[in-house]
């Protein structure tokens, strides 16, 4: 995997921030980590970022709101992959609406990410999985 990406975990939990940021260290790729949607709004603003791994149910700005802010700011980047245990059923559309590129489930499967971290990597990244 393209250890050049430059991810975003955006969650307010931080057992889930540390095994997001443990697989994409698997995968050769070091992560920013912010605690809910303002920091990685902020972020985001501060730096440029290829992806953003989202929660959904985060305190101070959630995973809908964040994502519209940051597509209306930055409408070619990052992409948004939310991963959330909400249930899709009731909050893909309100993903992809918001912004979002990719809906993941909790608990992670290291492929699943893998494949929608190179499904939206930029197109002139070196990556091998």
């Amino acid at each position: 995997m393209n250890n050049n990406l430059n991810i975003l975990v955006a969650d307010d939990d931080m057992v889930s921030r540390e095994i997001a940021t443990r697989m994409l260290k698997k995968m050769g790729i070091r992560a920013d980590v912010a605690a809910n949607g303002l920091e990685a709004i902020h972020a985001v603003t501060e730096q440029t970022y290829d992806m953003v791994l989202m929660d959904v149910q985060m305190p101070i700005m959630d995973g809908i709101e964040a994502p519209k802010i940051i597509t209306k700011r930055w409408p070619q980047g990052p992409k948004i992959i939310v991963v959330t245990d909400c249930v899709p059923n009731l909050y893909r559309e309100l993903c992809f609406n918001a912004g979002a590129c990719e809906f993941i489930t909790k608990p992670v499967r290291m492929k699943e990410l893998a494949m929608a971290i190179l499904r939206y990597s930029p197109p002139n990244a070196e990556q091998a999985l």
